[in-house]
């Protein structure tokens, strides 16, 4: 049976579909209020941390929200950005800016800022990105890339079935359906692989189906491969970019995600993203420091 035939099949396995695109819990977390042109509010919610930080892909969906809103087009082609400071659960202020307002493209930059014990504003997180329209690229795809090779469901394994990888929140978790490829689950049994690499089936335990900024999630949604390399504990985010090839299929994502150089205290994580028809609907690079020692 085909890769896209066994993820429709097993879709019905993972949980009800209970919500819809617009209509779930991701979509009124990272909903916004205008205040002014370009200037948004949001009260970041508690249910998206992990340890005692918010988790950078739910904060880049948020600025993609906000970008999708300020710019003429709706879809993220590519976003990338900065993560100067860590976020919190609580209020906080977008400031978006049109760079650039094409045809085809459209680029902008946002920040998203908090503030600090003593009233001072903190800029949180600051992203460039570019802006279009997914559903009018070509048909045309020429490529060598492959679907991960995961289990089915069933044979994989979610934060349900162990401890806690790390202490402190991981309200995420709850929010989220991950179930993980056993072969990357060294780490979990004390027996890292060192291979530096973390797959899994990826959707929203709501149910609600997969869309250009659920993707921006995907991509920062599993445990760092910092874990089957051998190390523990927190992996912050320095920088990440994400390219959103197209508009995913109904159902189940698959999410691969490789680590193959470690130097200085700082690694990359290199992902894929592939729907239920078997595309490669998103790809990303992330630089993270490893807390050594």
């Amino acid at each position: 049976m085909p890769e896209a035939a066994i993820a429709a099949a097993e879709r019905a396995s993972i949980d009800p579909v209970t919500a819809s695109i617009g209509d779930s819990e991701f979509d009124r977390d990272t909903a916004l209020t205008r205040r002014a042109p370009g200037v948004y509010d949001i009260d970041l919610s508690a249910g998206w941390t992990i340890i005692s930080a918010v988790n950078g892909g739910y904060l880049l969906a948020v600025l993609g929200r906000a970008l999708a809103d300020a710019l003429p087009h709706d879809d993220p082609f590519t976003i990338s950005a900065h993560y100067l400071t860590a976020s919190q659960p609580g209020p906080a202020t977008v400031r978006t800016d049109v760079v650039r307002s094409g045809r085809t493209l459209s680029t902008g930059q946002a920040s998203l800022f908090q503030y600090d014990e003593n009233g001072a504003e903190v800029e949180r997180i600051r992203v460039l990105a570019s802006y279009g329209d997914l559903d009018a690229l070509p048909d045309d795809v020429r490529t060598t890339a492959k679907p991960p090779a995961i289990p089915p469901v069933e044979q994989c394994f979610g934060p349900e079935d162990g401890p806690a990888p790390v202490d402190g929140s991981s309200a995420i978790a709850d929010r989220l359906m991950l179930k993980l490829d056993p072969s990357t689950l060294g780490w979990a049994l004390g027996q890292p692989s060192g291979r530096g690499e973390m797959r899994a089936w990826f959707g929203l335990k709501d149910g609600r189906d997969p869309d250009p900024l659920s993707l921006l999630l995907a991509v920062d949604a599993l445990p760092p491969t910092a874990f089957e390399i051998g190390l523990r504990g927190w992996v912050p985010t320095v920088e990440l970019t994400v390219h959103v090839r197209c508009r995913p299929a109904p159902g189940p994502l698959r999410v691969s995600i490789v680590t193959r150089n470690l130097a200085g205290g700082f690694l990359e994580e290199d992902a894929e993203v592939w729907d239920s028809a078997d595309r490669l609907v998103a790809q990303s690079r992330q630089l993270a420091r490893a807390r050594l020692g």
